[in-house]
């Protein structure tokens, strides 16, 4: 008999601000009883539910069941910047610019785009929530400004279009004289993550798909010729599973001690008053990720995607066993307390209404985790923080290889290698964390 047994379930800090701004959801859909399934998936977010839709488009008749340990957009998905972006984005490098075939991956990332405009249209999510605005490397150093002019290089070798923007234009656009400079490029769609979200689970549900929630995976055993997932207070008999979890794929044995377990940080202003948004000024939606990757990722938004607020995301903490402490998070908002401040001086001292850290898995290679895992065992993780573009690939894979179907994305993700090994404890966490906070002092203008 195969068993697998979660031994880590997710904790993560404080609300996830994106669903708490939107209208108040529906009562939670939990798993109380014994059911069965042509499909099961572990894991509600961009991954999985992107499986789901793309089972359905294969198969309409295909039972599908979708179980989350969280509310849906309440986990990862519903903590993120919100940004889905098309272009190379290594998070690793000094200029996001890629090492590989970046034509290649362009186009995948904008299949997935593609992939959830459909589900936008065919389900009826609002268009404020998928707003295909572009977004800009912000620089505010020198030496930053010629990080996004060897990223616009790079471009052009790619035949991609972009536009630099001088200081004032950046001030005008943001209402912050931080910036020397940035980068436009206009294929990012700026998501309202938890409105996606939360608007692909009502279309699925419609659909017939069984989403339920509050629902955490405990174990996943062998049972004759499929599998039997078990969960606090239910069961499901399954054909096949597909594990879209991202990190939490080392909870349940698979990679261990080669997946990066990173907690990222975020801070959300409360909703803008007109006194406020006067002495702010700039438009009233833009996204901006810093020219460093280690740099601060700002977000503003209007009425249409959760009332006009701006968010700042910064700092990075990796925890191996996946538990994060309040500490940490108050530590982080002070930081972009600070940076936030800095950026808007005729704003300084106003109060963040929300702080929280998000969950994201990386690789040390940069692959994901796309492939058969065990017999009828599939898997759509490690996003390596591009959770909103890469997570939907790796679902629409993960759908793929469960329905014995090849593709571009199977092509793609199933050439890679496995995930590097990593240091052993404790010098993995320590050298780890050490060289994160450097390279956060080092893009701390950024």
């Amino acid at each position: 008999m195969t068993k697998r047994a979660a031994d880590t379930l997710p904790n993560l800090q404080g609300p996830a601000a994106w669903n708490t701004i939107l209208p108040k959801q529906q009562p939670a859909q939990v798993l109380s009883e014994q059911t069965s399934a042509d499909v099961t998936i572990i894991g509600a977010g961009f991954a999985g539910l992107s499986a789901a839709r793309r089972l359905l488009l294969s198969d309409r008749n295909l039972k599908v069941v979708v179980l989350d340990a969280c509310r849906v957009a309440e986990g990862s998905a519903g903590r993120n910047s919100g940004f889905m972006i098309d272009l190379p984005h290594e998070l690793t490098s000094e200029d996001y610019a890629g090492n590989g075939d970046d034509k290649t991956l362009i186009a995948l990332n904008r299949e997935a785009i593609g992939f959830a405009r459909g589900a936008v249209e065919d389900y009826g999510i609002d268009r404020n929530y998928f707003d295909p605005a572009g977004k800009i490397n912000g620089a505010a150093s020198i030496k930053a400004d010629h990080h996004n002019r060897s990223y616009a290089d790079h471009l052009t070798s790619l035949g991609e279009k972009y536009e630099l923007l001088d200081r004032q234009q950046m001030a005008e656009l943001t209402g912050s004289r931080h910036y020397v400079g940035g980068l436009y490029t206009p294929g990012t769609v700026m998501l309202q993550p938890a409105g996606y979200i939360r608007g692909l689970a009502a279309g699925l549900r419609r659909e017939g798909v069984q989403v339920f929630e509050q629902s955490p995976v405990l174990s996943f055993t062998r049972e004759g010729a499929g599998w039997k997932v078990e969960t606090r207070s239910g069961s499901v008999s399954t054909a096949k599973l597909i594990l879209t979890v991202n990190g939490h794929l080392e909870s349940f044995g698979f990679e261990r001690d080669r997946l990066m377990q990173l907690f990222l940080f975020a801070v959300m202003t409360p909703e803008l008053d007109g006194e406020a948004l006067k002495k702010l000024g700039g438009q009233s939606r833009w996204g901006i990720t810093p020219s460093d990757p280690m740099g601060t990722t700002l977000r503003r938004i209007d009425a249409g995607q959760g009332g006009n607020r701006i968010v700042t995301r910064t700092c990075a903490v990796l925890k191996p066993d996946m538990r994060l402490t309040p500490a940490s998070v108050e530590r982080a908002a002070r930081v972009m307390q600070r940076k936030f401040d800095r950026r808007f001086p005729q704003l300084a001292g106003l109060k963040m209404e929300y702080k929280w850290a998000g969950h994201l898995c990386l690789s040390l290679n940069g692959v994901a985790v796309m492939r058969e895992l065990e017999q009828d065992v599939f898997s759509g993780c490690v996003q390596n923080g591009l959770g909103t573009a890469r997570g939907t690939l790796t679902g629409m894979g993960a759908a793929d290889l469960a329905l014995g179907r090849t593709s571009s994305i199977t092509r793609h993700f199933g050439a890679e290698a496995r995930p590097k090994k990593l240091p052993p404890q404790p010098f993995r966490e320590i050298g780890a964390n050490a060289v994160l906070r450097w390279k956060e002092w080092r893009a701390a203008e950024e």
